[in-house]
C-alpha cells in the first residue's frame, strides 16, 4: 500500500527544481547548441559567457568542459554583509528586487528569476540561495573565491535564519502573525513540518476551547443559571 505523500515539496524535490535555475558559465571549448523542453541553449563559444541551466553547468564542469562563474552574492563580502543584516533585525533580509517589465512582457516573480547568473544582485539572497551555494561548493569550489570562508558564512546564515523561523513559531503560539518575506525554498521545505504542526496544534486547542465553552453554556441553561430577573419573578408568582 502506498504511503500518503507529505504536504508541500520535500528537500530533495526542492533541490531538483533548483537545478533549473540559470547560472553563468565560461566554456573551455566550443559546444553546439541544444534544444530542450525549457527552451533552446545557444552554442557555447569560449571565452564568451553564457547563461545555462544549473544541471547542465554542473555536468560540463565535471567533464572539465566549462567553468562556472559564481553569482555575485556567493562571495565573502556579500555573504558577510547579508549576515550583518540578518543578525541586526528580527525580519529576514530583503529578497532580490523584481526586474522591470514592460506592458507587453509577462511579469516574473521568485523563483523564476535569473538570480544566480553573473549579473545577479550582490546584496540579496535569492529564493534558492542555499541549494545553489551547496551545489556550487561541492562541484565547483575551485571557481569560488575563498570557498572555506563562503562555506562558513553560509552555515552561519542558515543557523541565524532557522533561529528566526523558530522564533516565528513562538509568535504564532501567541496568536499573532509573522512576516516571512525573504524565506528561501529549502527553508520553507524544512520548516513546513514543525510550523504546520504548531498551526494544527493551535487549531485543535482553539476547537477544544470552543467546544468546552458551548458545553458549559448548555449546562448552565439546563440548570437555570444565567436567567434574568423577570424570569425569576414569574417563577415566584406561579408558585
Amino acid at each position: 500500500m502506498a504511503l500518503p505523500l507529505p504536504a508541500g515539496l520535500t528537500p530533495p524535490e526542492v533541490a531538483f527544481l533548483c537545478e533549473m535555475e540559470l547560472v553563468t558559465v565560461i566554456p573551455r571549448q566550443r559546444l553546439e547548441g541544444l534544444q530542450l523542453l525549457g527552451g533552446s541553449i545557444p552554442p557555447l563559444v569560449p571565452p564568451y559567457r553564457s547563461p545555462i541551466p544549473l544541471w547542465l553547468a554542473l555536468l560540463l564542469k565535471r567533464q572539465r568542459r566549462a567553468n562556472i562563474l559564481p553569482p555575485p552574492w556567493l562571495s565573502p563580502p556579500s555573504l558577510d554583509a547579508v549576515l550583518q543584516v540578518e543578525t541586526s533585525t528580527p525580519q529576514f533580509s530583503d529578497p532580490p528586487p523584481l526586474p522591470r517589465t514592460s506592458h507587453t512582457s509577462i511579469p516574473t516573480s521568485p523563483p523564476f528569476l535569473p538570480s544566480a547568473t553573473g549579473d545577479a544582485s550582490p546584496d540579496a539572497l535569492p529564493y534558492y540561495w542555499l541549494e545553489i551555494g551547496e551545489m556550487l561548493l561541492e562541484a565547483a569550489s575551485d571557481d569560488i573565491p575563498e570557498p572555506d570562508t563562503v562555506r562558513r558564512l553560509m552555515r552561519d546564515l542558515r543557523e541565524v535564519r532557522m533561529a528566526k523561523m523558530r522564533a516565528g513559531v513562538e509568535v504564532l503560539e501567541g496568536g499573532r502573525e509573522v512576516k516571512m518575506n525573504g524565506v528561501g525554498a529549502m527553508e520553507v521545505a524544512e520548516g513546513r513540518a514543525f510550523i504546520g504542526g504548531v498551526v494544527d496544534g493551535l487549531r485543535k486547542i482553539g476547537a477544544g476551547k470552543e467546544t468546552s465553552r458551548r458545553e458549559r453554556e448548555a449546562e448552565e441553561r439546563e440548570n437555570g443559571v444565567g436567567r434574568t430577573g423577570d424570569e425569576g419573578e414569574d417563577d415566584d408568582m406561579s408558585i
